[in-house]
């Protein structure tokens, strides 16, 4: 691959790694996601069988997708993801409202499918893209390509946040076709699947990103004649240099605890902003305002990561995490925004270090097989959090008064502010657990060097 600019950006693997991450993560139908599937006959049971599946394709495919990606080629496993990202919206889009066991049927077909393309695309565009930099001898402009990625994703996210929620608003798109001259009745029928069909132009941008892309060619010293017989022991031996590197050990694991438990409190984030006093007819634009956090935090992450020491860094994250998930088991009426932007913000930080240091660290020739395994630890963490939450929320609803007559809705909020605080506690003492592991990790780590 040959280059005729002098920065990061004139590399056009680079720019279509960019313009992928937009693409393959911007989805329209995000602000409507749950409503949604409701909207097309689906229940809240389905609703949330269907996430679980979605999340177990990701967890089972994740590392063997990266190990097949270093096998293959990154870009042919890139053009795979965007092609299933196309068919499974594409399945969803154009799907008639027929039978609810069909409509059930495909849907599940559409989450297996998406969490395939998520496993898929995971970890490789993120090889290709540092291993394009290393090629052209810019590698420690990696920090500069996340700022601007970051910024550009966050930017996307804004627009299909406010435009998804708004093309799904059959009153609103009927306004917009009168004031056009259009003369057409538009019913929820129709315009639920705008968004999907705005995701299905995304996808076949996606798809046409990856057909862009070049494959990196490896030197001489790192060719390796393989095939799909070497995935096996890809991932195993990537797993073992992970454990066998104190380093990038240390930011997996703390990755695994910001991710999880900052991910999950976003999850719960409409429950939070409904406890705090803010009406629910604004929450779209508290994600895009969330969203915009991004266009501000890679650049201070840079800062930190390309003149700072690591563990500097790890301390900024864990204050802001701390700081704002303490500060929200407050639940302070619309003043509760700013810790819920510290701890928002502490994900920022997070994604940003962790790729930084990882790639820095990983050999080319098994870079996205090590990169799958930060997305599996980051969905077993969320799935683990996920199921540990909902025990606590059994328990604290068993422990309700029985006499009390309260409504199932006042039921729900009483027992989500009386649980958050494990939230806090829980981050505190994750990040004391692992900071006594990784240091006694290190030292014996280090003992091992002197013998």
């Amino acid at each position: 691959m040959t280059t005729t600019g002098t920065g990061p950006f004139d590399i056009p693997n680079i720019r279509w790694f960019i313009a992928f991450r937009i693409f393959f993560n911007s989805r329209f139908y995000y602000p409507v996601f749950t409503i949604l599937f409701l909207d097309f006959g689906l229940t809240v049971a389905q609703f949330s069988v269907l996430n679980a599946v979605w999340a177990a394709t990701i967890v089972l495919a994740e590392v063997p997708s990266g190990a097949f990606a270093d096998v293959i080629g990154r870009k042919r496993l890139l053009n795979f993801a965007a092609g299933v990202m196309i068919f499974e919206i594409g399945i969803i889009s154009f799907m008639p409202r027929i039978d609810p066991k069909v409509i059930f049927a495909v849907f599940l077909v559409n989450r297996m499918l998406s969490g395939l393309a998520e496993a898929a695309a995971s970890g490789a565009d993120e090889a290709l893209a540092y291993d394009s930099l290393t090629r052209a001898g810019m590698a420690d402009q990696w920090g500069l390509v996340l700022e601007r990625l970051m910024r550009y994703q966050a930017l996307g996210f804004v627009v299909a946040m406010t435009t998804g929620a708004a093309v799904y608003d059959p009153k609103l798109m009927g306004q917009a076709a009168d004031f056009l001259g259009f003369g057409i009745v538009l019913t929820q029928d129709i315009t639920m699947r705008f968004p999907l069909y705005l995701t299905f132009v995304l996808a076949l941008l996606a798809f046409f990103s990856t057909l862009k892309m070049t494959e990196v060619e490896a030197s001489p010293a790192d060719k390796e004649t393989g095939n799909l017989k070497q995935t096996l022991a890809m991932t195993f031996a990537a797993g073992a240099w992970i454990v066998q590197t104190p380093f990038v050990f240390a930011v997996m694991l703390f990755g695994m605890l910001f991710d999880g438990v900052i991910r999950m409190v976003i999850t719960l984030s409409s429950q939070y902003y409904r406890m705090i006093e803010i009406p629910e007819s604004i929450f779209g634009l508290m994600g895009s305002g969330v969203a915009l956090l991004g266009m501000v935090i890679p650049k201070i992450a840079r800062q930190i990561a390309e003149n700072r020491s690591p563990v500097q860094a790890l301390f900024v994250t864990a204050l802001l995490a701390g700081a704002g998930l303490v500060s929200m088991n407050f639940f302070w009426p619309w003043i509760g925004l700013v810790p819920a932007l510290l701890t928002f913000s502490a994900m920022y930080f997070t994604g940003f270090f962790v790729s930084f240091y990882v790639n820095r660290e990983a050999d080319s020739r098994q870079r996205a097989t090590v990169l799958s395994f930060k997305g599996l630890s980051y969905n077993i963490s969320y799935g683990v959090l996920g199921i540990l939450y909902a025990l606590v929320l059994k328990l604290a609803k068993a422990g309700l008064d029985p006499v009390a007559d309260l409504s199932s809705e006042t039921m729900e909020n009483l027992v989500f502010v009386e649980t958050f605080f494990w939230f806090p506690l829980f981050f505190i003492a994750g990040f004391m657990v692992l900071g006594a592991v990784c240091a006694c990790f290190f030292n014996r780590f280090k003992r091992q060097e002197r013998r």
